[in-house]
């Protein structure tokens, strides 16, 4: 089965690349979720504009992505979030509100999914997670969570 892959896949492809991928996983899976459409001439014309989106948005090379590494360890990344009075959080701390912290505190727009938290965030006080650039180069960026 031939399909144009709107999102990056790890192992796969980026978004905009034409893959050739087994019926059922295309169909049962890749299609429904949206990370992909079926391959077709009227669908031929769209892939220029994922291309577009996502060099827009996306790291370009090895060597930005070191500039953006840089960038975000630099940064410090405040988040405040409901706790008790023993410092635990009422829930945790999603890859989305880091992203948004991210971007508040000066650095570039991070996507939530390429944000890594090793052990879920659930109590007050510093944090490091993992920003995935490229799949050679993270930045890891300390978060301090206070209570709101």
């Amino acid at each position: 089965m031939k399909l144009i892959l709107t999102t990056n896949i790890s192992k796969l492809g980026l978004a905009g690349d034409v893959v050739e991928v087994k019926d059922g996983y295309g169909r049962n899976f890749l299609v429904p979720q949206g990370k992909a459409i079926n391959y077709t001439r009227g669908a031929e014309k769209q892939i220029e504009g994922i291309k577009r989106a996502r060099d827009a948005r996306g790291v370009r090379d090895n060597a930005h992505a070191t500039t953006l590494r840089e960038q975000i360890e630099n940064l410090k990344v405040q988040v405040s979030a409901r706790a008790a009075a023993s410092g635990a959080l009422f829930g945790s701390v999603t890859t989305a509100t880091l992203a948004q912290a991210i971007k508040k505190a000066g650095g570039p727009v991070v996507d939530k999914r390429a944000i890594a938290v090793i052990k879920p965030i659930k109590a007050v006080g510093k944090h490091t997670v993992g920003v995935k650039l490229t799949d050679a180069v993270t930045a890891h960026v300390e978060v301090t969570v206070t209570a709101a």
